[in-house]
C-alpha cells in the first residue's frame, strides 16, 4: 500500500512542472501577441494620424534634398496671385514635392492629373497625348509647361542624374506671376568670347525671370530704357566713342553695369572703354595672378585660383553663408586712391580676393610656376569689387567688376585624364555672378546658395550587383537563421 501512494505521489510531482510549464508559456505567448497586436495598432494609428493632419515630412539629408530652399520659401512668400502647379501623369513623389508649395503658400494649389481621357482643355491648349508626363504652372493668362528633361538633367562630366525640380517650378512661378521681367542687355561686337561659350550662364538667368537681349549700340545709338542691367564681357578690341558716350550717358542716369573681364593680355590700347572705368575708378590689368599655395588652387593649376568672397558685403550678406570661387588666368582689379574716389563719388566694397601667397605676373613667357624677379607680390589682391557712383541726391550708378571672364564660360576644364567639368560649374562661380545679377537688379530675394541636388546612378557590373545583393540580403537571413538555430537549442537544453 505505501509502494502504491508513493508512486502515486512520484506521477503527480512529474506532471505538475509540465503543466506550470504550459500555463507559462501559453500566458508569454499570449502577451507577446497582445503586444505585437497593440504595436500593430499604434502605428496604423499614427499612420493615419499624420495622413489626416498632411504633416511636413523631415528632411535629415544634408543637402535637404527633400525640402524646399530658403530662396524659394521667401520667393513664395511674396506671391499674391493664385497659382496652380498641375501634374499630369507625375510620380506620387513629385506629388508630395508639389504640395511642398502649396504649404508654404496657399495661393499656390496643387492639381494632379493621372487620365486626360476628359481633359480636352489640357490636350487641346498643350498638344498632349495620354502618355504625357508634365507639370503646368499657371496664372492667370500665363504658363509654362515642365517637361522631364527640365526636371532632371545629366551630368556628363560625373554620369550623376541631377534633380532640378525645385529650381525648375520656382522660377516658373517667378515666370508666370512676375509682370516685368528685369532686362539684361548683353554688349555685343568686340567680345572675345561667342555668344556659345556663354550658353550656359544665359540660360541660368533665364531660368531665374531674366529678359536676356544683345545690344550693339552701333545699331540703337544709345542703351535702351528698359535695361535693367548692362552686361559687358572680356573685350576683344576697344569700343567706338560712339558707344563710349552712348554708355557714360546711361550711367549718368543712374544705370547698373557687371563687367566680367579677363587681363588684357594682349596690351592692346583701349581708351574709350577705359574712359568708361574711369567714371568709377577702377581698371584691369593686363597681367594675371598665380597661386603658390596648393590649398588655393585647382589641382596642378597655379592659374586656376581659388578666391575667397567676402560674406559681408551687399551682394553676399544675404546668402548668409561662405562661398568660393574658382578663376581661371584671372587678372587683379586696380582701384583709384581714397582722395579720387572722393572726387568721383564712388565708394566701394571688395567682393572677392586673391589667396595670400598669390604674385602677379605680365611676362607670359615665364613658364616657372614659382615665382621669378620679375613678378610681384598679389596676396589677398583684389579681383572682385562693387563700385558705387553717386551722381546726385537721388541716382546712383553701380558696377559690380570682376577681373575675370573664363568663370562664367562653359569651357571645359579637365580635372583628371578622365573628367572635366565646365568653368561655370566649378566651387560657387554660378552663386556668384548669379546673385550679382540680382543685386544689380534689385532682387535681393533671390541672392541664396542654390541648392546642388544629386543623385547617382546606380551603375555596377554583374558581380558587384552579386556582392551588394548578398550583403543587403543573404547576411541578414543567415544572422537571423543563427538566431533561430540558437534559440532552439538553448529551449531544449532548459
Amino acid at each position: 500500500m505505501k509502494k502504491e501512494n508513493s508512486s502515486k505521489e512520484l506521477v503527480v510531482k512529474k506532471e505538475k512542472p509540465f503543466k506550470e510549464g504550459r500555463k507559462k508559456w501559453l500566458r508569454q505567448t499570449s502577451l507577446t501577441v497582445l503586444l505585437i497586436i497593440i504595436i500593430v495598432a499604434a502605428c496604423i494609428g499614427v499612420n493615419t494620424l499624420v495622413e489626416e493632419l498632411n504633416l511636413a515630412d523631415f528632411d535629415f539629408t544634408e543637402d535637404k534634398v527633400y525640402s524646399l530652399s530658403d530662396m524659394s520659401k521667401d520667393i513664395l512668400k511674396g506671391i499674391d496671385k493664385e497659382v496652380y502647379i498641375i501634374l499630369i501623369n507625375m510620380t506620387e513623389s513629385e506629388e508630395d514635392f508639389a504640395n511642398k508649395y502649396n504649404s508654404e503658400n496657399h495661393n499656390i494649389k496643387v492639381e494632379v492629373v493621372s487620365d486626360l481621357t476628359s481633359r480636352t482643355d489640357l490636350t487641346d491648349k498643350y498638344s498632349l497625348t495620354s502618355d504625357s508626363s508634365v507639370i503646368i504652372v499657371k496664372s492667370g493668362e500665363k504658363d509654362k509647361v515642365l517637361s522631364s528633361s527640365d526636371l532632371y538633367t545629366m551630368d556628363y562630366t560625373t554620369y550623376q542624374t541631377k534633380n532640378t525640380s525645385e529650381e525648375a517650378i520656382t522660377n516658373a512661378i517667378i515666370d508666370v506671376t512676375t509682370d516685368e521681367k528685369p532686362v539684361i542687355y548683353n554688349l555685343t561686337g568686340h567680345n572675345k568670347y561667342s555668344s556659345d561659350y556663354l550658353y550656359y550662364f544665359s540660360q541660368d538667368l533665364q531660368d531665374e525671370a531674366y529678359e536676356l537681349k544683345e545690344l550693339d549700340l552701333l545699331t540703337t545709338g544709345k542703351v535702351p530704357e528698359d535695361c535693367s542691367l548692362l552686361m559687358v564681357t572680356t573685350l576683344a578690341e576697344d569700343i567706338t566713342e560712339a558707344e563710349r558716350d552712348s554708355i557714360l550717358e546711361y550711367i549718368k542716369n543712374g544705370g547698373k553695369i557687371i563687367l566680367f573681364s579677363d587681363p588684357n593680355a594682349t596690351g592692346k590700347k583701349m581708351p574709350n572703354f577705359q574712359k568708361v572705368l574711369d567714371e568709377y575708378g577702377v581698371s584691369i590689368s593686363e597681367g594675371a595672378i598665380v597661386e603658390t599655395d596648393s590649398d588655393k588652387m585647382l589641382y596642378n593649376s597655379p592659374a586656376a585660383i581659388l578666391v575667397t568672397v567676402s560674406p559681408s558685403t551687399s551682394v553676399t550678406s544675404a546668402a548668409n553663408m561662405n562661398m568660393n570661387a574658382c578663376f581661371m588666368t584671372s587678372g587683379k582689379i586696380e582701384i583709384a586712391d581714397s582722395d579720387k574716389l572722393e572726387e568721383l563719388g564712388v565708394e566701394t566694397e571688395i567682393l572677392a580676393t586673391s589667396g595670400p601667397n598669390s604674385f602677379y605676373r605680365t611676362d607670359y613667357s615665364i613658364e616657372s610656376t614659382s615665382k621669378t624677379d620679375k613678378d610681384e607680390d598679389a596676396g589677398n589682391a583684389t579681383v572682385g569689387a562693387l563700385l558705387k557712383k553717386k551722381i546726385n541726391d537721388d541716382v546712383t550708378s553701380e558696377m559690380i567688376i570682376y577681373s575675370n571672364n573664363v568663370f562664367i564660360t562653359n569651357l571645359q576644364i579637365a580635372i583628371s585624364s578622365q573628367y572635366y567639368s565646365y568653368a561655370l560649374d566649378f566651387y560657387n562661380n554660378e552663386d556668384l555672378a548669379i546673385n550679382s545679377v540680382a543685386y544689380l537688379t534689385g532682387r535681393d530675394n533671390m541672392i541664396t546658395i542654390r541648392k546642388d541636388v544629386e543623385q547617382t546612378t546606380y551603375t555596377v557590373t554583374q558581380s558587384q550587383n552579386v556582392i551588394i545583393l548578398t550583403i543587403i540580403f543573404a547576411i541578414p537571413i543567415m544572422i537571423i537563421i543563427i538566431g533561430i538555430i540558437v534559440w532552439i537549442y538553448r529551449r531544449r537544453k532548459k
